[in-house]
């Protein structure tokens, strides 16, 4: 397993980091502390949660996988041995659940401190490793609404400036409650104005971005590539699987017992036009080279220059253990070269 610095920081992560959306709603507790007994064993030092946690969001389930992630830590007796990252939401409607006085959440100080020692508490912590910001505090295209239909929005009335938000999580830097500050689901722009801020007002600095990442959408190398590699902000990829679909095993309209396509219906992102063909190109692909279509996927999202580490997620120790073994899987010239190919006819059908 590789180790990557965490943006400019101390931190040393693994090349593949455990995402653990499923604890709590797919996957039992027992599930979920197998799965972080076999990443760990695998070499994975490097957890990924959230105060939204378990998906799909709702009341009944939220924070519970920070639940399961600090009983595991208690129960093994190990927090020091894994760099631990959370979430605190963005600015949310519908969601009314997560602050104690039943208000929305958005990114200014009242709601960023009551979030971050809830997850502490949960997590039976005294620190978080790094500590990211779920999705932006404005209106922009985000969770599968494409970059190439973006409109200028209007601004809200009560926005949260980034300097503000930077300047909260630069308190809890000093507190100590978290060591290092990440971004997610967020621009160009939103991840400049952070650099900016930085610079300008002496606050925190940001050192990684998780966005999604996969061969069907490549939308990061438009210009968050360049942004991640020239400013040391390293790229986090969620969904190098796409949901599942990369793997081939929703084909033909094909719904797995157990799958989160079957149980929850929500992965239309996935279901555009020309995706299946996309999908059937890459796994056709990988079955010429010898390899597994996932494992492919995975090392393919690893081994990207701006990417510090690769977010893999899994609701069986079989789909673990096929994941772990991508780490030891090289992306050849040849192989990168036909990806490539692939990625000229088939574009990004799924941003």
């Amino acid at each position: 397993m590789d180790m990557r610095r965490l943006g400019r920081t101390d931190i040393t992560v693994s090349s593949l980091c455990l995402g653990t959306m499923t604890f709590g709603e797919q996957n039992t507790k027992a599930e979920g502390f197998a799965q972080m007994d076999r990443a760990f064993e695998g070499g994975i030092n490097f957890f990924d949660t959230a105060e939204l946690y378990a998906v799909p969001p709702k009341a009944a389930t939220a924070g519970r996988t920070e639940e399961i992630i600090g009983d595991w830590f208690e129960a093994r007796n190990n927090r020091d041995q894994v760099i631990l990252a959370t979430k605190v939401v963005g600015r949310s409607s519908g969601m009314d659940w997560f602050r104690d006085d039943g208000s929305l959440p958005k990114l200014d100080r009242r709601n960023i401190m009551e979030a971050v020692d809830k997850s502490l508490a949960r997590l039976k912590t005294d620190y978080i490793d790094l500590y990211q910001i779920h999705w932006p505090d404005r209106n922009m295209p985000s969770f599968g609404a494409s970059p190439m239909r973006f409109k200028t929005p209007d601004l809200l009335k009560d926005e949260i400036p980034i300097a503000e938000t930077l300047g909260v999580m630069s308190e809890l830097v000093t507190a100590g409650k978290i060591r290092a500050i990440g971004l997610s689901n967020e621009s160009s722009w939103g991840a400049m104005k952070y650099l900016e801020a930085h610079r300008n007002q002496g606050l925190e600095r940001v050192h990684s971005i998780q966005n999604t990442y996969n061969l069907v959408n490549r939308t990061f190398e438009v210009n968050l590539a360049e942004l991640a590699m020239r400013e040391d902000l390293g790229l986090l990829a969620y969904s190098s699987l796409g949901q599942g679909y990369i793997t081939g095993k929703y084909l033909n309209g094909a719904r797995p017992k157990g799958a989160r396509s079957t149980l929850f219906d929500r992965q239309s992102r996935y279901e555009g036009p020309g995706s299946e063909e996309a999908y059937t190109a890459y796994i056709k692909l990988a079955k010429e080279f010898g390899l597994d279509p996932a494992q492919m996927a995975i090392a393919f999202a690893a081994s990207r220059p701006f990417t510090t580490a690769n977010i893999i997620g899994a609701t069986s120790l079989q789909q673990l253990d096929n994941a772990l073994a991508a780490g030891d899987l090289t992306i050849t010239e040849e192989l990168e070269t036909r990806i490539n190919e692939l990625h000229i006819i088939h574009g990004n059908p799924c941003p």
